[in-house]
């Protein structure tokens, strides 16, 4: 007898009650079950601090690779500088699920832990882009930043790196302290705070206005990075001049994820985004260290001053008492305030090349 259109599923359960049997039956259940795929990918909306010139070499690269070799399985949408959420308000959208990963400092953010101070511009805590990763994978800062984050809910801190140095980018030359005086300048929340006391004035203001400000007059210079970023985001087009002292030899930057979406991962995605945050930290590495010796020695847009050391060690002796105000904040910053003085002592005991003086 012939069956016209016949069901699939009428067919295969027919298949497996008459014509393979039991012993069949028994021997196809040794196998494992087949690999479904996901109806779509995971995604994820992650938002980084930098605008989109920027964003080209300090994130970009790494969710391109992240995106390619997820092969489907995951997905990260990445957003530029404000796009989605204003910056200060960026740990406050991943805590509630808004976005779900960031890439900026604890500082900027407004993290609401005693750790963020040292996000961003910590002043003279390190001199090279090396003594970031050294600080958290060698000397202790690692565990107290898992520590510190651990106490806040929705949160995930998972991995910080090291950026450029903190140089004042100007439309008018600093070539001593009183300079310095009156200053309006863009720039991290802590390093403004340190700052203040030698006449600067710190301001606030959303990222893709910043070169308006500088062009009008609104802001006099920048306090955000070193020479690399201010040719490759346009700064060095409307400012003049580059004081070659700074504050700080390296920004400390994390990720950070939204707790709840991070622990639905899968191992294997988790392990993947380590090397993508991995393969930015080193890209960043060797980017900023070629930037900033190839900029000073042939760019042609930024006339290159300096405070002279006898001077510029007055800045570097505040920074110690400032060193004293924050440790007496917590416990914990007390902690991290004694690594990084050791740690100091350390490199000038070793002397060069990590450290000249």
């Amino acid at each position: 007898m012939t069956i016209k259109n016949p069901r699939r599923r009428d067919f295969l359960g027919k298949a497996g009650a008459t014509t393979l049997g039991a012993g069949a039956v028994a021997a196809a259940s040794t196998f494992p079950a087949p690999y479904v795929k996901a109806q779509g990918p995971i995604r994820w909306r992650l938002q980084t601090y930098a605008g989109p010139a920027l964003a080209e070499h300090v994130i970009k690269p790494s969710i391109d690779q992240f995106n390619k070799v997820a092969n489907g399985e995951m997905e990260i949408e990445l957003y530029f500088a404000d796009q989605l959420v204003p910056t200060p308000e960026l740990f406050r959208a991943v805590q509630q699920g808004t976005i779900d990963a960031v890439q900026s400092d604890d500082d900027s953010i407004g993290a609401p832990v005693d750790v963020s101070v040292f996000g961003g511009y910590f002043p003279f805590a390190s001199r090279y882009s090396l003594d970031v990763p050294t600080l958290f994978n060698h000397w202790g800062l690692k565990e107290i930043w898992q520590e510190a984050y651990g106490e806040i809910d929705g949160v995930t801190w998972l991995s910080a790196g090291s950026w450029d140095p903190c140089n004042f980018v100007t439309r008018d030359p600093i070539r001593s302290v009183a300079d310095l005086e009156g200053k309006r300048v863009f720039t991290f929340p802590t390093a403004g705070r340190f700052l203040t006391q030698f006449g600067v004035v710190p301001v606030t203001l959303p990222w893709e206005d910043i070169e308006v400000a500088l062009q009008t007059g609104e802001l006099d210079g920048v306090a955000w990075c070193g020479i690399t970023e201010a040719y490759t985001v346009g700064w060095a087009d409307v400012t003049s001049y580059y004081l070659t002292n700074n504050i700080s030899g390296a920004w400390v930057g994390s990720y950070f994820a939204n707790t709840e979406r991070w622990n639905e991962l899968p191992e294997h995605l988790k392990g993947l985004f380590t090397l993508a945050m991995d393969s930015s930290h080193y890209y960043r590495q060797h980017w900023y260290w070629w930037g900033e010796a190839y900029y000073r020695t042939t760019g042609d847009k930024l006339e290159l001053t300096t405070i002279p050391e006898e001077e510029w060690s007055a800045i570097e002796g505040a920074a110690e008492v400032f060193y004293e105000e924050i440790a007496a904040e917590s416990e914990r910053s007390a902690r991290i305030i004694q690594i990084i003085k050791n740690y100091r002592a350390a490199m000038h005991k070793a002397g060069p090349p990590y450290r000249f003086s």
